[in-house]
């Protein structure tokens, strides 16, 4: 008998912020792989009759390389059993969803996504940053730090304006504010750096282009970070380390959006 799986977006970390879909899968569930930044305090009790597995990944760190969870998802639906892969934010914004999707096909398991709040909207939300706002940013572009940014790409960024949101980009943070820059961007266009967004110890760090390399250094910034770059960041919540400096024109996006 063949089973199925379900990848399932966990969000930014707590459980409610689960879909009602999630919550349901996962009592569902007999085998859950998840990853380290998943909502993974309440997993025993959201999936009671379930075998969790930590397969997660810290930066420069793949304890259980990618093509390995791939062959264990299909390997234990294959035998039956329902596997929800739990990921944090959404499977299919920067989470590999789409090559795991791939996987299930090639092997005839069924699979399903269950989508999540993904942690480029939901994370700068919870330190007061919108990605858009009315007159100040009408696009916002999802990067991955991952890996270095081409020239072309970091061009285009730039050029296309409104706000950039980078996932996994601490490690990346001196070449991206350097390329973009680079491509002229403004020396004073605002940054925000919010670590661990909707979970203890959040803290939201903000600076510019100029200097937010610096900042960041002096504040010892460590992952799970998400990045803002653009005008939006004036709207975020007082009190962060260096948003009175940058902070000023606040009011002003406000009226002029009104």
């Amino acid at each position: 008998m063949t089973g199925r799986v379900t990848l399932v977006g966990g969000g930014p970390g707590p459980v409610d912020l689960l879909t009602v879909r999630a919550v349901r899968a996962l009592g569902g569930a007999d085998v859950v792989l998840y990853d380290r930044l998943a909502p993974r305090d309440d997993l025993a009790a959201l999936a009671p009759h379930a075998e969790l597995i930590d397969v997660g990944k810290t930066p420069g760190h793949h304890a259980v390389p990618q093509v390995e969870i791939e062959a264990m998802m299909v390997a234990r639906a294959a035998a039956g059993a329902h596997v929800v892969r739990l990921k944090g934010g959404d499977p299919y914004v920067l989470g590999r969803g789409g090559e795991e999707v791939l996987a299930c096909r090639a092997a005839g398991v069924p699979v399903e996504v269950v989508p999540g709040i993904s942690s480029a909207i939901a994370v700068p939300a919870a330190a007061g940053i919108p990605v858009t706002h009315r007159e100040v940013s009408r696009a916002f572009t999802v990067v991955s730090g991952h890996a270095p940014l081409s020239e072309s790409e970091l061009a285009g960024i730039a050029a296309l304006g409104g706000t950039v949101v980078v996932l996994m980009g601490v490690a990346a943070l001196p070449a991206l504010v350097a390329g973009l820059a680079r491509h002229g961007l403004a020396a004073d266009t605002p940054v925000a750096i919010v670590e661990r967004g909707h979970r203890p110890g959040q803290r939201t760090t903000i600076g510019t282009l100029a200097d937010i390399v610096a900042t960041a250094g002096v504040a010892r910034i460590a992952s799970p970070a998400v990045v803002v770059v653009g005008e939006v960041v004036r709207l975020a919540e007082e009190g962060a380390p260096g948003a009175r400096e940058v902070m000023g024109r606040a009011e002003h996006l406000a009226e002029d959006a009104s």
